[in-house]
């Protein structure tokens, strides 16, 4: 299992993505830029909040899609993760007409695709928060 990108998220049971904070003015932003001093690398945290949301309904033109032919829609949200910053990324494990504003989600790594040498690249989405979970 490799990252789909390094440096963006944390691997484990509770996975976070990694984000940067500008070292002078304090602000947070997702990715982390790369080779960049002025900002460090932070981890953030793993739950937060829909902030708004969409259904894509349609395959992407390609280029720059790569995915499969066979297209099935798809979630994608802004996330707020508590605190910190607002994340876009794949929304996933609800059903389309349950999500809501306000929806608790957190942090889940996902298979991406299978790369040359057979290795699962793995990316990151939100998955709303299962009840009890101690995940944070």
């Amino acid at each position: 299992m490799i990252a789909i990108t390094e440096g963006l998220f944390t691997d484990g049971a509770q996975p976070c993505l990694i984000g940067g904070r500008h070292v002078e003015s304090g602000r947070i932003v997702f990715p982390c830029p790369g080779g960049d001093a002025r900002y460090a690398p932070e981890t953030l945290p793993n739950k937060g909040t829909v902030w708004s949301w969409t259904i894509q309904r349609f395959r992407p033109k390609s280029p720059p899609y790569t995915g499969p032919e066979a297209f099935e829609p798809f979630a994608i949200a802004y996330i707020e993760l508590t605190g910190a910053v607002i994340v876009e990324g794949p929304l996933i494990n609800v059903a389309f007409d349950a999500i809501t504003i306000g929806t608790p989600v957190e942090t889940v790594l996902v298979p991406h695709a299978t790369d040359a040498q057979g290795r699962t690249v793995m990316s990151y989405a939100f998955t709303p928060v299962q009840e009890g979970s101690t995940h944070g």
